[in-house]
């Protein structure tokens, strides 16, 4: 399916590897140019080569880390000089550590809510004003399904995400009338580099080995299996698109089933 991308420009935060990589990656197949951004320039410069073999015009890596709040303001800079203008913004980082409610520390909710809630929302809106000139823009973060329903053992995601799925919904609203859509995607479990370390922790912690929690939760799973991350960007792509206009504000959870709410 033609989704109508070619010619639009996307920012794409955490893009290396994993999900933001499938991310990027389904946006350049659609024809968008990208700026993709990490912590390692020779693993960018990689991936910007593969993005454009698949399709992006013009793919650019940009080294910026998300625990220093000044560096969003560069990479957002970076990212317009490169691209002319950024019309989507994916909004993505790395995952804290694992813990219970009652092992959580003041300090480890201190730095991480800077990485999870204040430097998504600094470069969001150093970013919106000119989609607001333009009247069109897409801004799509990449969650969990935790914000659906808290996961056992990842309290601090659990906590922060949350703020973000406040604070998406009330931007939502703000801006749905200029041709800005704010949606967030709740991925389940992915055979990602994020899912090796949380099994590592919980295989620790618990003396199960690592392929007896996988078939635990694959089990728990309607589709039986752990999603593979070719299965997520195609979502983010579509919610990009014109296809998905009256969409926005909304969690989307892309999990296999798993969370039983409706």
């Amino acid at each position: 399916m033609d989704l109508g991308l070619k010619g639009r420009r996307a920012l794409v935060m955490g893009a290396s590897k994993g999900l933001g990589r499938s991310v990027a990656d389904a946006l350049a197949e659609e024809g968008v140019a990208l700026a993709i951004s990490g912590r390692n320039q020779d693993t960018l410069d990689r991936a910007a080569a593969e993005l454009e073999a698949l399709g992006a015009p013009k793919a650019v890596g940009i080294v910026a880390d998300v625990a220093e709040g000044a560096q969003m303001d560069r990479l957002a800079d970076a990212a317009v000089a490169a691209l002319g203008g950024v019309d989507i913004l994916v909004l993505n980082h790395g995952g804290p550590p694992t813990c219970t409610a009652l092992e959580m520390k003041q300090e480890d909710l201190v730095t991480w809510f800077q990485r999870i809630v204040l430097s998504p929302i600094r470069i969001a809106n150093k970013l919106l004003p000119a989609m607001q000139q333009q009247q069109w823009g897409r801004l799509i973060t990449i969650a969990s399904t935790g914000v659906a329903q808290p996961l056992p053992g990842l309290a601090l995601s659990n906590t922060l995400r949350s703020a973000i799925v406040g604070w998406n919904k009330t931007l939502a609203s703000e801006v749905a009338g200029q041709g800005i859509t704010c949606n967030i995607m709740g991925p389940g479990a992915f055979n990602t580099d994020r899912t090796k370390e949380t099994l590592a922790a919980a295989s620790q912690k618990t003396g199960k080995s690592i392929e007896a929690l996988v078939a635990e939760r694959s089990a728990a799973i309607p589709v039986g299996r752990y999603g593979e991350p070719r299965e997520f960007g195609p979502m983010a792509a579509f919610l990009a698109s014109d296809k998905a206009a009256y969409t926005t504000g909304r969690v989307h959870l892309i999990d296999g089933g798993v969370v039983r709410g409706v």
